[in-house]
Formats: C-alpha cells, structure tokens, sequence
C-alpha cells in the first residue's frame, strides 16, 4: 500500500493521473455532444412525424383532451346511475280493467287503473259510473298489497300490472 502511494506522489504518478483526468474530461465532453446531437435528431424526428408541429406537444394536447372527456364520462356515469336510483320509484306497470259496476248502464264504462313502480308500491284507482253519477277512489298499494279491502277487479288490475298483462 505504501508503494503505491509512494508512486502517486511521484511525479510520474501525477502525470499519469493528470492524462487520466484529461482522458475522462474528453470523455465526458464527446458525450455531451453526442446526447446534445441525439436530442436534436429527437426533436427533428418528432417535428417529422408530427407533420411540421411537434409531435410530443401534440400528445400532450391529446392527453389533456382525454382527461377532459375521462371526467366528463365520469360525471355522466354519476348521473345515470342518480337517474337509475330514481327510476325504480317511478311508474312502471300499469294495469287496467274494465268492467259494469251496475247491470243497468248496459257498458263497461267503470274501470280500475293499477299504477305500480320497480318495488309494487303505488296506487290503484277505481273509477266507478252510473246513471246519475262518476265516483273515483284511491287506495294506497305497497308491495302489491292494500290496508284497503280490495275489490275483485282492483285485485285484477294490481296483478295485472306485476305480470305485465296487457289484456282487458
């Protein structure tokens, strides 16, 4: 160990450490140049490629587009799926019966209308007509079911709606 830093102080030592730091700073400096000369051909090949524009600020532009439209899809996936939500409340079934309340009015003028959402809940109307008169009453339906004393053709109608029947 101490030949070699006997040969380091030497003269001759210092010189060959001075060529090998000579040697190395060309190095370095050819590599400058070279990684200096490839960025250039980089940015040429891209100009090349991007028809006259710069092709890496052209895909720039395109990813802030991308992230415009990513957010918006998002928004509008909040939105559908708000829309989903109050869509199951909404009426979706409808039933309807028509029937003579009365032997005497010689029609089907009186009627039940069973309007139900997603979950059965809902209402069914019966309109009732006779000679002298039109009455309509309401009941409250949850589930397919009624607190109410349901008629026959209330009954009708409500299942009608569930199973989607569409005759009279």
């Amino acid at each position: 160990m101490d030949t070699v830093f006997s040969f380091l102080k030497s003269d001759i030592g210092i010189l060959i450490l001075f060529i090998i730091v000579v040697v190395l700073f060309l190095l370095y400096l050819t590599t400058l140049f070279n990684l200096k000369k490839m960025r250039n051909n980089y940015s040429e090949f891209l100009k090349k490629l991007g028809n006259g524009n710069n092709i890496e600020d052209t895909l720039n532009e395109y990813m802030k587009r991308v992230n415009i439209v990513e957010a918006k899809n998002n928004e509008i996936i909040s939105y559908c799926k708000g829309l989903d939500e109050n869509i199951k409340i909404c009426i979706q079934k409808i039933g309807i019966v028509r029937y003579n309340a009365f032997k005497d009015t010689g029609s089907d003028l009186s009627f039940t209308l069973a309007l139900l959402d997603e979950n059965n809940d809902g209402v069914v109307l019966n309109g009732i007509y006779a000679r002298d008169s039109s009455n309509i009453y309401a009941k409250p339906i949850q589930k397919g079911e009624s607190t109410y004393v349901l008629s026959n053709e209330e009954k009708l109608a409500i299942n009608k709606a569930i199973n989607g029947e569409k005759k009279n």
